[in-house]
């Protein structure tokens, strides 16, 4: 009979609730650039300048400002604290961690023919962490909504007949889990009901019938009331880009380039939810749920870049960033308990779920650069980009899962900017640097993530061939994380401030 009903909803259901959210399209959208420290002391307005490894990721033109070959490694301390409130309950967490965060060289070749108006071309290679997904915080305080309301949203989805989440003889509780979720479009769907029932958390209607199978309607065991919820949000990763840069000089004047860029995606996000309740009449009065969901993936994007100077002093700069075009694949384990569980549902928490890969293009972006060289004592520059954010894409769009969720990041989404300032000055082998940074929401709604707004200070030294940077960077964003797609939709209010410090060396080769 099981098998008949997992062969019915597999067949028959038109209604799918996935893992990937409008969330995963932003995560792995946004660019941070780490870079050099001279690169993030001016808050990566580079776009004009070029004459910086980093700077090549942001216009590929740049590296053919540079006169000789020049190589460069960084290495940063990054902090993030997390203030947060829900409902009435505040924390405050913070995490750092050190990190390789730059790594590349470029070759110049001069051009031997002095009447030629190409004067050089360079070849190059860059390794920048454009994303330190490293994070952690956690949120308590007293609601009137409980977890109890998740389980119930997918029996409310999609009819799930009891009969499917019944064990068969001999069968063990984690094998069904299992092959509950080989379910096609359904099966995440029908786990969660699944996980909710044999916690205790819900049960059919008819419970005590004995030709319930297919009884598809469901209620709690959790009483209404107040509900004390403790929840952690832990995430750790990165986003990584190998760039292969190709660059030209045109009679000093123009200046060509082209990145071929190869991404990397490393992402694991723990979540962990503890609730409590003293309800009359509640069955279930305490219970703990668990998701660990781990992310890998690669992609491929290309640059197109040109710097010109109109004048001796002046530079004008604009690039264009093609989407980038992952292959995503990602696994879930999952773990609940309760005061009045199935003693053997801890093996639950034995099971990965490994779903089908993915694919996702993530939007392009246009940046366009000035820049004024005041001869050597020193520079002023701005970066203004553009990325349409609802251009982001899960495919194959085909597959209604993925129409309904590309709609979604339509209605949500929006085209941001963003405007980068930055300055440098010189005095003897000293250059003191700054800059300032403003970078609109993704969202229409900019309630769920905030504009965010940094500034950064930095310091050189040049030791003839070889120099010396320090930068310190610091950038606040709010958030207002939503606890669960469905169900339990109440947010944490998230107020994150970054604060980052980068030692680069750099020296010709």
């Amino acid at each position: 009979m099981k098998k008949l009903l997992m062969f019915c909803i597999g067949m028959l259901s038109t209604s799918y609730i996935l893992a990937q959210d409008v969330t995963d399209a932003i995560r792995y959208s946004i660019d941070e650039i780490q870079g050099t420290a001279r690169f993030r002391a001016m808050s990566g307005a580079f776009g004009a300048l070029g004459g910086d490894m980093s700077g090549v990721s942001i216009n590929p033109a740049g590296s053919a400002i540079f006169n000789n070959s020049h190589a460069s490694v960084s290495i940063g301390v990054f902090n993030k604290n997390n203030d947060v409130n829900y409902f009435n309950g505040s924390n405050s967490d913070s995490d750092s961690n050190l990190d390789l965060n730059q790594l590349g060289a470029t070759f110049v070749f001069t051009n031997s023919n002095p009447n030629s108006p190409w004067k050089k071309f360079t070849l190059g290679a860059a390794y920048d962490n454009t994303a330190n997904l490293n994070n952690e915080w956690r949120a308590s305080g007293t609601n009137t909504t409980s977890i109890d309301s998740y389980f119930l949203a997918f029996t409310n989805t999609i009819e799930i007949p009891f009969g499917i989440l019944k064990l068969q003889p001999g069968e063990f509780i984690e094998e069904a889990y299992s092959d509950i979720g080989t379910i096609p479009d359904d099966g995440y769907s029908i786990q969660q009901a699944f996980l909710g029932y044999w916690s205790g958390i819900i049960d059919p209607e008819n419970l005590d019938d004995n030709t319930n199978n297919n009884e598809t309607n469901y209620v709690s065991n959790i009483s209404p009331g107040n509900f004390n919820q403790n929840y952690l949000y832990s995430e750790t990763g990165y986003n990584g880009k190998l760039a292969f840069n190709f660059a030209t000089d045109y009679d000093d004047k123009f200046f060509f380039g082209l990145n071929l860029n190869t991404h990397f995606i490393n992402y694991e996000k723990f979540t962990s939810l503890n609730e409590t309740n003293s309800n009359a009449g509640s069955v279930v009065n305490s219970l703990r749920f668990e998701n660990l969901l781990s992310t890998t993936g690669s992609g491929f994007s290309f640059q197109l870049g040109t710097i010109v100077k109109l004048t001796p002093e002046l530079r004008a700069g604009v690039s264009y960033n093609s989407p980038t075009w992952y292959r995503v694949s990602e696994e879930l384990v999952q773990g609940i308990n309760s005061n009045i569980a199935d003693q053997d549902i801890r093996y639950i928490s034995d099971i990965i779920n490994i779903y089908p890969e993915y694919k996702l293009k993530t939007p392009g972006k246009i940046t366009g650069s000035l820049a004024y060289v005041f001869g050597k004592q020193g520079l002023l520059s701005f970066d203004y980009s553009v990325k349409d954010y609802s251009n982001a894409k899960f495919k194959p769009t085909s597959d209604p899962s993925f129409s309904d969720l590309n709609n979604d990041i339509s209605n949500a989404l929006t085209s941001a900017a963003s405007y980068k300032f930055g300055g440098e000055y010189r005095h003897k082998q000293f250059s003191f640097r700054g800059g300032y940074r403003f970078e609109e929401s993704p969202y229409k709604d900019d309630m769920r993530l905030g504009d965010l707004t940094g500034y950064s200070l930095g310091l050189g030294y040049t030791f003839g061939d070889f120099n010396l940077d320090v930068a310190f960077s610091q950038a606040e964003r709010e958030t207002n994380h939503q606890l669960y797609n469905v169900g339990l939709t109440d947010s944490a209010q998230v107020q994150t401030k970054f604060t980052d410090v980068i030692i680069t060396l750099g020296f010709r080769i």
